[in-house]
């Protein structure tokens, strides 16, 4: 070929594939910025995700998981154990624990006593569901939920055991339970991100990003972290001096940049960042309305025990309902402080004071507005805690250590059947004795409600299909309503 020749030399291959990359660029571009127009699928929800279309019709629209980081003592809030308080003090017997491992935080103790709850159960509601007495508001709602007493998982130490509660794997790097829907299913609300991440409390184990991370999925469904107090987003607000016009000006100057990158590049992860400018400049309008709950009623407040200027779980359970309201898919509370090794009486009331009344409003607050029959609403930890003593047994103080082999989590909304128990332990609560559901058991079953099938629902990474589930899960049914 004559590349001296004009016409050559516009016909040539290496002409045609660097002109055609552009035009890719451009197409992938205008798919991410104008899913409508560019002929994206969209769901049967209307909110514009990578799947087609769902796989049946969804039961729950969105999910507000109220993760409880730390592993709160299901002995102590959900499930009554008599036999267990009378043999306090007294060696757990051999029988019971099997020879199964523990962490080496008791390992060196040389007896391992059985202890009860330091506080009564009680029944509430017309289903007659025990709880502990530390839980009266909760106990008021009894009757929209699902208390499984039989959730079981692999780890015995916090990090991995978030991360496997999370993500499916013990290992980070995979993307978490909010991000694969904010992926399949997207957002109702172009204005705000489809994953959104309040976080509340002090102490415990640190919480790490990544428990709310995107893994190997494109960055723009990774959880968003708003917070109560300051700016509501990182960097989201202009700059000193800085007018919202000339925000504009500068957004505009830079996205043609990166336009012209992705168009030579072809690199997703410019497509991404170009989405990610503009829903953040988008969010400088939507979000401050979204975080200013003082616009809400004098009886909402008193009835979350929300204060309007404070970081709290109540304020936080408020935004949750707010956030749903406006379409967000999946909204993820974080409350930190239940890792009660030591001092757990004081520890565990402490805890409940700060997290029974806005949980229990917010599943009131949601059924009167219409939102709950749609809404699946999830409260649990990572793990459970043991039925013997970590170090002394005191009248005012024990602790426990952490127990992957049973433990309870309670779910409410969305195709969820209402006032049920789920599952049985026996009489020390160290085994499971009827109807056991893992981990990978209850992330297909939220997948379900959500209209996915989980094993249709992949993502191909490093020539591999990766799903939420692994190569795990069954749908626990006997939760469905």
């Amino acid at each position: 070929m004559n590349l001296t020749d004009p016409i050559q030399r516009v016909l040539s291959r290496r002409a045609f594939l660097t002109r055609s990359t552009t035009g890719l660029g451009g197409m992938a571009l205008a798919s991410l910025l104008n899913p409508d127009r560019a002929g994206a699928t969209t769901t049967t929800a209307g909110s514009h995700g990578a799947l087609p279309g769902v796989h049946w019709t969804p039961r729950a629209r969105r999910v507000i998981y109220l993760f409880q980081s730390g592993a709160p003592s299901h002995l102590d809030l959900f499930d009554p154990k008599p036999r267990l308080r009378e043999m306090t003090g007294q060696e757990l017997p051999p029988s019971v624990r099997q020879g199964q491992r523990i962490t080496g935080m008791t390992a060196g103790q040389a007896v391992l006593r059985c202890v009860g709850s330091a506080y009564d159960f009680q029944r509430y509601g017309r289903s007659g569901i025990e709880l502990s007495s530390l839980l009266p508001h909760t106990g008021s709602v009894v009757d929209e939920m699902t208390l499984i007493r039989s959730l079981f998982t692999d780890p015995i130490n916090h990090d991995p055991a978030v991360t496997f509660f999370t993500t499916g794997s013990q290992q980070p790097g995979r993307p978490t339970l909010g991000a694969w829907l904010a992926y399949g299913l997207g957002s109702e609300n172009e204005n705000l991100p489809a994953f959104v991440v309040l976080v509340s409390g002090s102490g415990g184990q640190s919480l790490q990003a990544r428990y709310w991370g995107n893994g190997f999925l494109p960055g723009n469904f990774q959880g968003v972290q708003l917070r109560s107090q300051g700016d509501p987003v990182l960097y989201v607000s202009n700059p000193p001096g800085m007018s919202g016009t000339a925000r504009r000006e500068l957004l505009d100057a830079m996205q043609d940049l990166n336009r012209r990158q992705l168009g030579a590049l072809a690199d997703p992860a410019i497509a991404t960042h170009i989405e990610n400018y503009e829903l953040a400049f988008r969010m400088q309008t939507s979000v401050p309305e979204l975080m200013d709950i003082s616009r809400e009623p004098k009886e909402v407040l008193e009835m979350y025990g929300a204060e309007p200027g404070k970081a709290s779980f109540a304020n936080n359970c408020l935004l949750a309902r707010r956030l749903a309201e406006r379409g967000v898919r999946f909204i993820q509370l974080c409350h930190r402080d239940w890792d009660h090794h030591g001092g757990l009486p004081e520890g565990i009331k402490a805890q409940t004071r700060n997290t029974d009344r806005g949980s229990a409003a917010l599943i009131r607050d949601l059924k009167l507005r219409g939102l709950l029959d749609d809404t699946l609403v999830i409260w649990g930890g990572e793990f459970g805690r043991t039925a013997y003593s970590q170090g002394e047994i005191t009248k005012t103080s024990f602790g426990r250590d952490h127990h992957p082999r049973c433990y309870s989590l309670w779910m409410a909304g969305g195709g969820v059947k209402a006032g049920q128990v789920v599952g049985a332990t026996d009489d020390f609560g160290y085994n499971i004795t009827d109807s056991p559901i893992s981990v990978h058991d209850l992330n297909a079953t939220i997948l379900h409600l959500m209209g996915i099938e989980h094993t249709r629902f992949t993502y191909r990474f490093e020539g591999r299909d990766f799903r939420l589930t692994d190569v795990h899960g069954e749908v626990a049914r006997q939760i469905l309503a």
